[in-house]
């Protein structure tokens, strides 16, 4: 089978990956084999292969917002059959074991496996995954407009949780990509006043179709004092930036898992008066539950750019360029 690996980790621009021919792997017992017809791609697998996030191994292949089909089961994998349409995420396993496991919270999970760092993912016409780290996916939604919703979907909605925006409240966002996108939609649903603020002029206007209730750039003030914000940017520089534009008690939460340094912040002006600052690292396989079943209630829509399979690398140099509004959804022949 074809896959995209990454070889050198460098610049999008320089091609740090190559396509590769590969043997369709064997699915393990606890395992499904997966035919791939399509998968999104997250500024995560961008932080791959440009070395910003160091890959777990060499020439792993990225994609983790994975549609398939499912093509082989493991001999003790009893959760699916030949032929279900499933979806692959970032949450590949964890241990079960740890504290954090044995609580609920297993996003923190001390030994966990993510696909396409850890394991190989999507870019790729075939992949493997553990059969209970997979997802049914909702038949209301194409193949194409759910793929983002794996990741891009599942981690904004964790954020917009911990960001803990109170019923009715004004949110800020920081950032407007295929995350944010999706977030702000759930968040309008839900009576939240959403504030966009991004240095795309694209996004912007998407943001205004999209219903939000002010836009400007990314450094401006917001139109309102914020209740709470998210930044989806990973632009540590927009951490002062976010916390200035919260009320009394608002909350700004970080999503994504690698964000630049963030400058120092001042006591009084960023974080007094019960101003609080989080992060959001990973998510739970019920916030892929949760989300799925919103998006096929509301009628999400999620804006994609659909690239060849071949084209994968092309993808990615245009998410760095910034050239991509929504999400990009790589497709296979056929798929």
């Amino acid at each position: 089978m074809q896959a995209w690996i990454v070889d050198r980790p460098g610049p999008a621009a320089g091609g740090p990956m190559n396509l590769v021919e590969r043997a369709v792997p064997e699915p393990g017992p606890t395992q499904v084999l997966v035919e791939v017809r399509c998968c999104g791609v997250c500024r995560t697998d961008l932080h791959l292969a440009e070395g910003d996030l160091a890959p777990k191994r060499h020439g792993v292949t990225p994609g983790h917002e994975v549609v398939g089909t499912v093509a082989a089961t493991g001999s003790d994998a009893h959760r699916f059959r030949v032929g279900d349409r499933i979806g692959i995420a970032w949450l590949g396993r964890t241990c079960g074991r740890c504290r954090f496991c044995r609580r609920g919270s297993e996003n923190l999970c001390t030994d966990p496996r993510f696909t396409g760092w850890d394991v190989d993912g999507g870019f790729a016409g075939w992949t493997t995954v553990e059969e209970q780290y997979a997802y049914v996916l909702p038949g209301e939604i194409d193949d194409v407009h759910v793929a983002p919703l794996l990741c891009a979907g599942i981690i904004g909605y964790r954020a917009l949780r911990r960001a803990a925006v109170p019923p009715g409240g004004r949110l800020g966002i920081y950032g407007f990509g295929a995350s944010a996108h999706i977030t702000a939609q759930i968040a309008i649903t839900e009576g939240v006043e959403v504030h966009v603020l991004t240095r795309s002029a694209a996004a912007r206007r998407l943001a205004t179709e999209l219903g939000a209730a002010s836009v400007g750039d990314a450094t401006d003030p917001p139109a309102v004092p914020l209740d709470a914000a998210i930044l989806f940017a990973p632009v540590g520089d927009l951490v002062p930036v976010a916390l200035e534009a919260l009320d009394r008690g608002g909350t700004l939460a970080i999503a994504g898992i690698h964000l630049s340094d963030i400058p120092r912040l001042g006591y009084q002006r960023h974080l007094f008066q019960e101003r609080v600052l989080r992060s959001v690292t990973a998510n739970t396989r019920e916030d892929g539950l949760e989300l799925l079943e919103i998006a096929a209630r509301t009628g999400i829509r999620t804006m994609v750019t659909p690239y060849a399979f071949a084209h994968a690398d092309r993808a990615l140099a245009d998410l760095a360029a910034g050239r991509i509004t929504g999400a990009a959804v790589i497709q296979r022949p056929g798929g």
